[in-house]
């Protein structure tokens, strides 16, 4: 599978709200650097595993809708917005934030990460 083709294919499953499925995507030593619109932080491997179980006691359902991806060598940069459905009201679906993130692949998982977002 191609960089490009690991990070689509993790964004298009329930791994940012699924703990279990998101150790299928991310490397051991992985460092996420995320400029957000409350500051700056940066999450490795128990942390990124720690964040998608929170998102999962809020939200039941999540959906990237990705406006751009482009790939260079293991290299792969995607612009993409984050809906959810929340707990208290599943049928609706909000949007989360939008986000910007370069990914650097190595041994077909997400290796390093520089993101950025703004809440919607």
């Amino acid at each position: 599978m191609s960089p490009k083709e690991i990070v689509q294919k993790f964004y298009k499953s329930d791994a940012l709200i699924d703990g279990e499925v998101i150790k299928d995507f991310i490397h051991p030593e992985i460092i996420l650097d995320w400029n957000s619109s409350t500051g700056f932080i940066q999450l490795d491997y128990n942390s990124v595993l720690n964040l998608s179980n929170e998102l999962h006691k809020a939200y039941v359902r999540s959906k990237v809708r990705i406006s751009h991806i482009i790939a260079e060598n293991n290299i792969v940069s995607v612009r993409y917005s984050h809906f959810v459905k929340t707990i208290e009201n599943p049928r609706e679906e909000m949007l989360l934030a939008h986000f910007i993130v370069i990914w650097e692949i190595k041994d077909n998982k997400l290796f390093r990460g520089y993101q950025m977002s703004q809440i919607s």
